[in-house]
């Protein structure tokens, strides 16, 4: 009984493993592998986000559930897609910068950051060219500042 039991904690230990390496998906590329994995564990995150969001501010502006499940629903969608679609872009860039130049450094990720900070801001509401090029410098900024502080 004990050696199936450690048996099977090492298979499931191994599949583990295994599964940190390989990822979630298999698409066949691992840009493709990358940018659905980034979407999926980001687009996770932006729906957690929001449901604390307003929770938070229903709890501090002591609002009763006026909003329907319906909009709800509707909003977390559309906040988690908002963060999956970033994160699947900049994971993209920084992927595809990488294979094109040969070398993993702080030029991939400013690039990367400054391209989907950019596009962030294209796709706002009335965007101004001031606007975006003042996000693309804040985003290339956040980018290479995260990707320094992360090697320390």
């Amino acid at each position: 009984m004990n050696s199936s039991s450690n048996l099977e904690t090492r298979s499931l230990l191994d599949e583990l493993s295994s599964f940190k390496k390989e990822g979630l998906f298999n698409l066949g590329h691992p840009l493709f592998n990358r940018m659905v994995e980034c979407f999926v564990k980001s687009a996770g995150i932006g729906a957690i986000q929001y449901v604390f969001r307003e929770a938070y501010f229903s709890a501090v502006e002591g609002e009763n559930n006026c909003k329907s499940l319906e909009a709800m629903v509707k909003n977390t969608g559309m906040e988690s897609l908002q963060w999956g679609s970033t994160a699947a872009l900049y994971s993209g860039l920084t992927y595809s910068l990488k294979e094109a130049r040969g070398v993993q450094d702080w030029k991939n990720i400013a690039v990367a950051g400054a391209i989907t900070a950019a596009t962030i801001a294209a796709a706002a509401e009335n965007p101004t060219p001031e606007h975006i090029v003042q996000c693309a410098i804040t985003g290339a900024a956040i980018s290479t500042a995260a990707n320094l502080l992360n090697g320390i």
